[in-house]
């Protein structure tokens, strides 16, 4: 177990709140990535930034090993207005770290730190600081900007906090950990005309709620009960009539999860069957757009092992779940995983008052206590993996 001294530990409570004080969205974290450019050089690490507009990439060398692990933090905030009160919440009005992304690069910053300063690894580290994990773009950035050839990152790993998950708990599991997420627009036409007489037009009212109807059939009957876990909402329906006018047209909007993509292949497919089989059948028109934000989170089941063995030596064999539940909420991530073998863990943010309130919630602040045990599991895992 990794036993850092108490200035670093201050140190990366003052990185966090810092990151905190200062929130950015999206692409435009810029003020974010100085701070971090900063601060991995002066430790003598080689920095390389505008990857993906603004991520940026550390590089620290030791020994002659060939071996290299990429460690990966994201860096932006959320759209939301901060509630609380203490001393460093956000002073960029709008926008808050509600997800803990701060407390992500600090963790990763006091890896770096520990390990330029005891280089106890023989390899390459490379130390990824991600923009835009929140509108699922920014991995999917770096990786056309050529983050896997520009770097030669044998494997990469992510972490995240858990609130409600006891402080220092560690989850895994090898194979899909996250769901995808995509979401869906289905645009009906049909004939509009007066409430009084329907029968002279195509109501695609009643179109747009067989086709709902219809959606639900594609988890119960087209997808298999026991490997094919998934969701498929209609969160929005709407149209462009009134009280005594037949639309003609209503907008369909809804959201999809599941676990594998062949699994997310199969809804697309077969819910464009649908739209398209019902219109066909009243005489309406559509038009159908499926769009994918995040893939899921799949983890290679060596380099889960290879996370279990590190979180288990950090934290404490009592304190790690090896085979946890999959998740419904997703992650980008998941991009760099289906380019490089890797694993994604949640670490405990602590329960109830300290550190329990729910991501995204405008209360919620990363619990600094668990600093230590995610730079200590960042370390763990460098040691292990470049032996």
């Amino acid at each position: 177990m990794i036993k850092f001294d108490t200035n670093l530990i201050t140190a990366m409570t003052e990185w966090r709140r810092h990151i905190h004080t200062f929130p950015e969205c999206g692409f435009e974290v810029d003020q974010t990535a100085e701070f971090i450019a900063e601060k991995l050089t002066a430790w003598g690490i080689e920095v390389v930034r505008g990857i993906g507009q603004v991520g940026l990439v550390g590089i620290l060398k030791n020994g002659d090993g060939k071996a290299s692990v990429g460690l990966r933090a994201d860096m932006d905030a959320l759209q939301i207005k901060e509630q609380n009160t203490f001393n460093h919440c956000s002073r960029h009005h709008g926008k808050m770290h509600a997800c803990g992304h701060d407390g992500h690069s600090a963790m990763l910053l006091g890896a770096a730190c520990y390990l330029a300063q005891h280089r106890n690894f023989n390899g390459t580290v490379y130390f990824i600081f991600q923009p835009d994990e929140e509108h699922g773009c920014g991995a999917q950035a770096m990786i056309n900007d050529g983050l896997f050839e520009r770097f030669d990152i044998d494997a990469v790993y992510g972490l995240h906090n858990l609130p409600g998950l006891p402080a220092g708990h560690f989850l895994i599991r090898p194979g899909s950990l996250m769901a995808s997420e995509s979401s869906f627009q289905i645009r009906i036409q049909g004939i509009g005309g007066h409430a009084a007489m329907p029968h002279t037009g195509v109501d695609p009212i009643v179109v747009g709620s067989q086709v709902i109807l219809g959606l639900q059939t594609i988890v119960s009957r087209s997808l298999n009960a026991i490997r094919d876990t998934a969701v498929v909402s209609a969160t929005e329906f709407i149209t462009n009539g009134t009280v005594n006018v037949i639309p003609s047209e209503v907008v369909i909007k809804g959201d999809c999860r599941c676990f594998t993509e062949d699994t997310l292949a199969r809804i697309e497919k077969r819910m464009e069957q649908i739209v398209a089989g019902i219109c066909q059948a009243a005489g309406a028109s559509y038009e159908f757009e499926f769009i994918n934000t995040f893939y899921p989170t799949i983890n290679s089941e060596y380099e889960t092992g290879l996370a279990v063995a590190a979180a288990t030596q950090a934290l404490g064999a009592e304190q790690v779940n090896a085979n946890c539940e999959p998740f419904t909420i997703s992650e980008d991530f998941s991009s760099m995983l289906r380019v490089k073998p890797g694993a994604y863990g949640l670490l405990g943010n602590g329960v109830e008052s300290k550190g329990g309130c729910a991501l995204h919630n405008p209360k919620y602040d990363f619990n600094d206590d668990i600093l230590k045990y995610g730079a200590g599991y960042w370390v763990t895992l460098v040691g292990n993996v470049l032996e």
